[in-house]
């Protein structure tokens, strides 16, 4: 188990982030991965988080993140999706192209769960069989 620690914590906290693009267009080839997760690694820095792994396929990328308490997902969500968005078009051209009704190049829905630790069952047991005081 790897445990990070802040001043006055110490946490374990993965979420498994998953972004599709607009109309779930095929657009994304190997470079553009490559850059989105250069610049997805940049992002969750700035937020106190860790990108643990990336990878994708022409619609939609996985992103493992490691991120502190203080970390709102959601604030950490737009930022990834909305620098990528500007900075991939930026970048590569092309993909202005998929983004053509609503200029932009993900999907507004996305999916994230929580990953990592004992299963919900052995936490629940865990708590149960505390020495609770009489």
């Amino acid at each position: 188990m790897e445990l990070r620690k802040g001043r006055h914590v110490v946490y374990m906290l993965h979420a498994h982030l998953i972004f599709i693009t607009k109309y779930r267009g095929k657009v994304f080839t190997n470079e553009h991965l490559d850059k989105l997760k250069e610049m997805m690694d940049d992002i969750c820095r700035n937020h106190q988080a860790t990108l643990t792994e990336f990878n994708g396929e022409s619609d939609h990328v996985h992103l493992l993140i490691n991120y502190h308490p203080a970390t709102s997902l959601s604030k950490l969500t737009n930022a990834l999706k909305g620098i990528t968005s500007r900075e991939m078009k930026r970048h590569f051209p092309e993909l202005n192209q998929v983004a053509w009704r609503k200029n932009a190049l993900w999907s507004p829905s996305y999916f994230v769960g929580s990953v990592g630790g004992a299963p919900i069952e052995v936490l629940r047991q865990y708590i149960e069989q505390q020495n609770r005081p009489h």
